[in-house]
This record gives C-alpha cells, structure tokens and sequence, in this order.
C-alpha cells in the first residue's frame, strides 16, 4: 500500500519542492494552500502526470475547523496519513517596537497554532496504528535569532521546543517527530531582495550559496525513510554553514 504525506503550505517554496520529492518517491500527497489556488492545482496535475497520485485542499492551518476538514478529507481519499510536514509559515520583518499585538498574533497563529492544530488532528490514528512521521519546518533564526525578527525568530523556536517535546511524548507510539531549519532558501521570501544582498548572504555561508528549495526538500523526506529511523527530537540545521550552533 502506498504511504501518505500532508504538507502544509506545499503550493510554493520549499513545500511545493517537498511535494514533489514525496511524489516522486512513490507517495500520496496531499498539498494544502491557503490562497495559491492556481499553483496548487498545477501541482496536482504535475504529480498526477508524473504517475503518483495528489490532491490539494485548501485550508488555513489556524482555523482548527478548515484543518480537521482537510484531515478529514485526506483520510477518505487515501485511508492513511503516514508522513505530516507542517511548513506552512509567514515571516515578516519589523522593528519588535513597531510589531502590533494584530502582527504577533498572526504569526504564531498560522507558525505555531497551526502546527498545534494539524498535530492533533493526525496524532490519533498515529498511535493507534503505532506509526508515523512529523517533520516541522523551523528555521535558523529559531536557533539563534534574527534583528528585527523578533516575532518570527520567537515562533521557529517554539517550533523547535515543540519538536523535542512532543518526540519524547511519542517515542514509545514508535513516532517520530523533528524539525529541519533552512537558512537562507531561493524562495519567495527573498524574492524581493536586491542582488547586492544576495551576494552577501552567499559570502557569509561557509558553502557560499543560497539554498534551493529542492535541497531542503530531500533532508525531508530523509527523514521520513527507513535510514532515518533513530532519528527522534532532532533539529536538523539545514543552511549550508550559515548558522553553527
């Protein structure tokens, strides 16, 4: 029987490359967006025509009832959810002076209270079959901070003090639970960012480039895989040398 993935926030980025690694090993997927309604069915038809199987439900992980709607509608498709990768995530840049109390919630609703939403709706059926994957998406800024992302940074780090927890939790269900931290990834988060910077955030990374979303994608689905399977409470820093902690 196949296995299945749900990736949260997997119409573009980093999700999207996620979607398409699963795909391409063989899995289910389930792609989840919020509003990339175009890119996420274009997706589903890139994955269908590849030979593997994909649908895509539109959800905002914050809202508990769109999320158990979408667990829901995963479960009557394909009867299982084997792999869950809460990614979907907002970053925002602001003077923590200048953040309003509208900013901070948002961001921990959609980085954190949607990782807490789309967790307990899988978890169930988790335990009771005793198997099963959770990967969250941090990041490096959750690991050491980040000037003027105070409100971001504090959200990747609950994201990384969430994962240790909750792997210590359900080790004895036989899941497996850890975190993957880019550092600087090719996508639209620094889309907007000037040539001149991204020669700098090259030349401050000991492997002198800017992570793909394809190369954050395969530490993944490592991590998923039978050789991964010691693997538990783990943040994997995942940023070409940027950050070491």
């Amino acid at each position: 029987m196949k296995k299945t993935v749900l990736i949260t926030g997997s119409s573009r980025g980093i999700g999207r490359a996620t979607a398409k690694k699963f795909a391409l090993e063989g899995y289910n997927v389930i792609i989840n967006y919020y509003k990339s309604k175009e890119k996420a069915h274009s997706l589903v038809e890139e994955i269908l025509l590849s030979g593997s199987n994909a649908i895509a439900v539109q959800a905002d992980v914050s809202d508990r009832k769109q999320v158990e709607a979408m667990f829901k509608q995963g479960y009557e498709k394909f009867g299982k959810i084997d792999v869950l990768v809460n990614n979907a995530g907002i970053a925002d840049m602001t003077l923590f002076t200048d953040v309003t109390e509208q900013q901070w919630r948002r961001i921990f609703d959609v980085n954190v209270n949607g990782m807490f939403n789309c967790c307990q709706c899988v978890l169930p059926k988790m335990i009771s079959e005793k198997e099963g994957r959770i990967i969250n998406i941090s990041s490096i800024w959750g690991l050491v901070g980040a000037s003027c992302e105070a409100h971001y940074s504090a959200t990747k780090g609950a994201i990384i003090g969430f994962t240790k927890a909750l792997a210590k939790e359900l080790g004895p269900s036989n899941i497996l639970v850890n975190a993957v931290a880019p550092g600087a990834v090719d996508t639209d988060m620094i889309a907007g960012v000037s040539e001149e910077v991204r020669e700098r955030l090259k030349d401050e990374t000991p492997l002198g480039i800017i992570t793909k979303p394809e190369e954050v994608a395969n530490v993944v689905y490592f991590l998923s895989t039978e050789e991964a399977k010691l693997i538990t409470g783990q943040v994997i820093n995942a940023s070409a040398g940027f950050v070491i902690t």
